[in-house]
């Protein structure tokens, strides 16, 4: 593919990004949050997700973090949801709450195991035991936008691919409208993947998951309990820059440039970002994808 055929280097393609944050445990890891909130929104995200864990606290700063987004931003927040420690009682009075806050689009996902990834996992007695029927319930209560996850290296409890593809179907004709992938790094992962879920006649979107790397040794950690891949070539690249954080984040910087740009030379549009609370580098990607400030779409 020569330069003129590059879409990337060619035009200016349509792309549409999305931001995921988590909530601050701490009053400067809260300051923190909003210093990348603040500077990721004038890129006119397609909307912002906030992660969800197990324990009452931590779904107590999800739904504030949420809530504040949806009450004194222009920004469209996404509240991720999972079936983890609570009845099915209990996980409606959250989808009921986010509806009352305004918020209009959930992430809705299984759930680590509770004991850490890599054990199994167990059904909360009266809860909802799966993603699919998480899924159904957040439809059943609202006009609700509900994505999911995918994973174009199959989910690590996941006997195949194809049988990840069938949970896939299943989530999708409960209602799921969009599906957002695990982070990966080899992008012919993702475009196979894409091929196998569009031949199963499944056709929401799929759109892939991207992590910058910030911290190279903890982001393999990550990858390998979760089940994607860690390339040698990847590995080679950040070797040697243990202390020297300087070019450490030029080489993650080149990294994530590649692995979009390539991407958008394959005709992929939508991009959603683990953007770990910190902004420059996601936000330097997105400006590499043709995305400028937009002044409406400041966070008040």
């Amino acid at each position: 593919m020569n330069s003129a055929e590059r879409p990337s280097r060619n035009g200016q393609p349509r792309i549409r990004v999305s931001f995921e944050f988590f909530p601050p445990k701490t009053p400067e890891m809260e300051t923190s949050l909003w210093e990348c909130i603040d500077r990721l929104a004038p890129l006119s995200p397609s909307f912002v997700s906030v992660t969800y864990g197990a324990g009452g606290s931590t779904r107590e700063r999800t739904h504030n973090t949420v809530a504040r987004l949806a009450a004194e931003t222009l920004l469209k927040p996404a509240a991720h949801l999972t079936c983890v420690a609570a009845t099915r009682d209990e996980v409606d009075d959250v989808i009921r709450a986010y509806g009352r806050a305004g918020v209009r689009h959930i992430v809705a996902l299984r759930g680590d195991p509770q004991d850490g990834l890599g054990t199994a996992y167990r059904a909360h007695p009266g809860g909802y035991d799966t993603s699919t029927a998480l899924v159904a319930g957040i439809r059943k209560l609202g006009d609700f936008e509900v994505s999911v996850s995918a994973y174009p290296e199959k989910h690590p409890e996941s006997r195949s691919l194809d049988d990840d593809i069938d949970v896939l179907a299943a989530k999708v004709d409960a209602g799921a409208t969009r599906a957002i992938t695990q982070f990966f790094f080899e992008n012919d992962s993702y475009l196979r993947y894409v091929d196998r879920v569009r031949a199963r006649g499944i056709d929401i979107p799929i759109v892939p998951g991207i992590v910058p790397v910030q911290n190279f040794k903890q982001t393999a950690n990550f990858a390998r309990r979760t089940g994607a891949s860690v390339p040698q070539w990847l590995a080679d690249r950040f070797e040697g820059l243990e202390d020297d954080p300087a070019t450490r984040r030029l080489i993650a910087a080149a990294v994530a440039a590649e692995q979009v740009l390539d991407l958008v030379d394959h005709g992929v549009e939508d991009f959603h970002f683990y953007t770990m609370n910190r902004a420059d580098l996601v936000y330097a990607i997105c400006h590499l994808l043709g995305l400028r400030p937009r002044q409406h779409a400041d966070a008040a």
